[in-house]
């Protein structure tokens, strides 16, 4: 795990290096450099040692010296690919190091490469014979990779830190992407914060021609999820049980590709059904009482969960630690995570991320999560909500609708995780829009009045919701639990939970693996209708049901819980504030007046004031 950047252009060694030494966080093991100042390309890394520690220097060169390539992450299949390249006469310098694996691989197929590798990446490969540079992100975006054409330079890092490092790259905030910050709570790919810098979107590659004048960037899509359930004689007699058997075998696959490194490896372990079920896979390939499992727990006892990780690791007898998130802990540490951030994001749970990140990063270098099985296999709250939501919509006139949202406005605003209160007024201001708006809607700061309040300008939701409403409506199914399934996949794993998880661990020098992202495991899941994983209104029905001869039923069927924080008490207290309007751009007069609604309890106002703090927090640093 690593941190890439480069650029082609104008620049010299001393930008590169400064570009390069902004990624020391994610690569503190070891530094490199290449440069053609003939052709104006150069290439820095920053290397975090997990696999051929002694042969995987980067930038990495072909004996020839035709091909350079820079890589983040791990090719958990590249002794697969490796040996078909041996038989195809390709010959190998160092002992198993899966960069040289890909420097081979893109030498064999080109273009194609990316579609055979399994696992989680951002590489750039300089192909010296064809004058061009060949960029990639993983399927799902799992490691970052930013780039821009500006001032005679195409730029590229895997930080937005490393690009404003060089001197072509400006400044200048996209009043776009703000609006899309304040819908979301995160900024999707391609945009970014910075005006004429963009996400390569997982799932894409590009091919800049370093020879061309505009030095644009060819971006082309390799890669998409999209779900083609069973049908007819496809589906087995016994779901559950051949199903079932499948996402064992495949799941228990996946983690074992992802415990090989030269290094130790732990396992996050919130007590959850995905990391309890990656926990229990892991422990039958290292030895009892020899698997690390790490947990943070919480003073607030509804945000708390650390009794469940505690019943699992003494279950699978793993070397548990657990540390427990104080508010003076908190307050201590909110100021360098926001300092830290390349881009602003308003998941509040990368607060105990961060913390899970640096504790977990004090006794390992590598850590599997349970990232993915609520996108996968519908776990989170709407799925709940859709099927109401949709008779709802059908049955109740619009008057009536609003009658119901002005009582509900009434009730006592509460503080504690996804409260019943909290969860009623967000529902019922999506279903205040057509469906193609509900789920953005539902998980929006503002609704759209307030958003445009807070520009001072009418919002136009078609436009920042647009990725949303592209996923709902391209979705080649039309049931409502498919149409959100593949938005939770395809946008909130993508633009907040993998980028919320890579920043905070990556700070650390902690790289995490996510098992349920397996392609392989993918591949199968997508395939499962959507009728078994909601199901006799059960979330994710399939999975626990594949799990419950691996797990115990208190785990499988408890009340969900994310990895929440109190924010809401913290603002209404005062523990949290705000001074103004952390942009020019936006309306001061709001801001006071949604923090003083907050804290005299008429509404909740924790996202956005949670999103504001941390753009403040984010721009002045």
């Amino acid at each position: 795990m690593c941190g890439i950047t480069g650029f082609v252009g104008a620049g010299n060694e001393t930008d590169l290096r400064r570009m390069t030494d902004a990624l020391a966080h994610r690569g503190p093991d070891d530094s490199g450099y290449w440069g053609d100042p003939v052709r104006g390309v150069q290439l820095g890394h920053r290397r975090l040692s997990i696999l051929d520690i002694a042969g995987g220097h980067q930038p990495m060169v072909t004996a020839d010296g035709d091909l350079v390539i820079i890589f983040n992450g791990e090719i958990y299949n590249f002794a697969e690919l490796r040996a078909q390249l041996v038989a195809r006469g390709h010959r190998f310098q160092t002992d198993h190091s899966d960069t040289e694996v890909l420097l081979h691989g893109y030498r064999e197929w080109g273009a194609g490469l990316p579609g055979r590798c399994n696992g989680m990446w951002a590489f750039v490969i300089y192909d010296r014979v064809r004058r061009c540079l060949f960029g990639s992100r993983d399927r799902f975006g799992k490691k970052p990779l930013f780039y821009s054409t500006q001032n005679g330079a195409f730029v590229f890092g895997s930080e937005l830190t490393a690009l404003r490092a060089h001197p072509a790259v400006g400044s200048a905030l996209s009043r776009r992407a703000l609006k899309k910050y304040f819908g979301y709570g995160y900024i999707p790919a391609p945009h970014t914060i910075l005006e004429n810098v963009y996400k390569l979107p997982g799932g894409h590659s590009f091919i800049l021609d370093i020879e061309s004048p505009e030095l644009a960037p060819r971006v082309e899509k390799y890669w998409d999820f999209v779900l083609e359930p069973f049908t007819g004689s496809e589906i087995p007699a016994d779901p559950e049980g051949t199903w079932g058997e499948e996402l064992r075998t495949r799941l228990d696959d996946a983690v074992r590709r992802r415990l090989v490194a030269d290094v130790p490896v732990g396992v996050f372990l919130s007590g959850g059904i995905d990391s309890s079920a990656v926990t229990a896979f892991a422990s039958r390939h290292v030895p009892a009482g020899r698997l690390k499992t790490f947990c943070i727990g919480f003073e607030e006892a509804s945000f708390d969960e650390s009794v469940y990780s505690r019943r699992v690791a003494q279950l699978f007898k793993t070397d548990h630690h657990l540390e427990t998130l104080s508010i003076s802990k908190a307050h201590s540490l909110l100021p360098t995570i926001a300092r830290r951030l390349d881009e602003p994001m308003g998941d509040s749970s990368l607060l105990p991320t961060y913390l899970l990140s640096q504790f977990t990063r004090s006794q390992v270098k590598v850590a599997l999560g349970g990232d993915a099985g609520d996108e996968l296999f519908a776990g989170y709250d709407p799925f709940v909500a859709l099927r109401k939501a949709e008779l709802y919509s059908k049955i109740v006139p619009r008057p009536v609708h609003r009658a119901i949202c002005m009582l509900a406005a009434r009730m006592p605003v509460s503080h504690s995780y996804m409260s019943f209160d909290f969860r009623l007024k967000r529902t019922l201001r999506g279903l205040s829009y057509p469906p193609r708006l509900w789920l953005p809607v539902w998980t929006a700061s503002l609704d759209a009045s307030e958003l445009g309040d807070l520009f001072s300008e009418p919002a136009d939701l078609e436009e920042i919701f647009s990725e949303a409403i592209a996923i709902w409506e391209g979705c080649a199914q039309t049931d409502v639990v498919d149409r959100t399934l593949q938005y939770f996949t395809k946008l909130y794993l993508q633009d907040d939970i993998l980028v919320k998880v890579d920043r905070a661990s990556m700070m650390h020098g902690l790289e995490v693996r996510a098992p349920f992202l397996d392609i392989d495991f993918v591949n199968f899941a997508r395939r499962i209708p959507s009728a078994w994983k909601y199901r006799h209104g059960q979330t994710k029905y399939i999975l626990k049901k594949a799990l419950e001869t691996v797990l115990p039923t208190d785990v499988l069927y408890r009340k969900k819980q994310g990895f929440g924080v109190p924010i809401g008490a913290w603002f209404k207290n005062g523990q949290l504030g705000l001074d103004d309007a952390p942009l020019p751009c936006l309306n001061g007069a709001f801001v006071k007046a949604r923090l003083a609604e907050h804290r005299s309890n008429r509404t909740d106002q924790r996202a956005f004031l949670w999103n504001t703090w941390l753009l403040g927090q984010w721009s002045r640093a």
